[in-house]
């Protein structure tokens, strides 16, 4: 008899030989208890390691971002969806939630683009050292921007849009009669007019020995050519709108000499 085979104490087996003894080897252990007490003592990562406080605090960090998110994109559809219910009733808080610190602006995708030049001129009444007032010419602004940028290869966004969009800032505040509308109406007014005011102290023709009192601004508009191969037919009269004249105030004078 085999002592590692067969035990003598053993019951016999079905066909009479003593029974096998099994000896337990090193890795016979009970392999799924093992295992599960393993995943149990396995360290948590992510959110599962933060205790349940922390847990509360990153779930409302969440929501808080989900729904403010969700009112952004509710208020840009309502922004530039067409007229409705909802934005006649609540324009005016939709438009505060947009301006300033957003601009939703469609002209790049716009089937009719802008067929209009539109130049921003100024003239200055001056008071000399000798204390005669007389009145400037007007000075076109916008041709000297274009004259900046002609053949320059890197121009800075001031040298294209700084006029520009203080001009387009004012129309859209603005009636036609030139009064402003709340608030954004006079700031914009006091920004071009320290626009043009810091402009005409960087003349040649200006000296420095001179004071600006009173600015006059007022916009060129004519329409752009057709091509050639177009039977449309437009005015090629340009088209004014003048504003009232504007007084400069000493600080405005004073930030233009420097």
């Amino acid at each position: 008899m085999d002592a590692y085979d067969e035990d003598s104490t053993a019951p016999p087996g079905p066909d009479g030989s003593g029974g096998t003894r099994h000896r337990p080897g090193p890795d016979a252990t009970d392999g799924p208890a093992e295992e599960q007490q393993g995943q149990e003592n396995s360290p948590r990562t992510g959110l599962a390691a933060l205790s349940l406080r922390y847990q509360v605090g990153a779930a409302l960090a969440v929501a808080v971002v989900a729904v403010g998110a969700c009112v952004h994109l509710g208020m840009v559809f309502l922004h530039v969806a067409p007229a409705n219910t909802v934005t006649k009733q609540h324009g005016r808080a939709i438009d505060e939630w947009i301006y300033p610190e957003f601009e939703q602006n469609w002209k790049l995708f716009a089937p009719n683009p802008l067929q209009q030049n539109i130049a921003v001129q100024v003239r200055a009444e001056v008071r000399a050292a000798d204390g005669t007032d007389t009145a400037t010419g007007w000075y076109d602004l916008s041709a000297q921007d274009g004259e900046a940028i002609d053949g320059s290869l890197l121009p800075s966004h001031t040298e294209q849009n700084e006029l520009r969009r203080a001009w387009d800032f004012f129309v859209a505040t603005h009636g036609a009669d030139n009064r402003p509308a709340g608030l954004r109406g006079s700031l914009s007014e006091q920004y071009l007019r320290r626009i043009v005011v810091r402009r005409l102290y960087a003349e040649d023709g200006m000296g420095r020995e001179s004071v600006i009192r009173r600015v006059q601004v007022r916009s060129r508009t004519t329409s752009v050519p057709p091509p050639t191969w177009s039977h449309e037919q437009v005015s090629d009269t340009p088209v004014y709108r003048s504003l009232p004249w504007w007084t400069v105030t000493h600080d405005e004078a004073a930030g233009g000499v420097r």
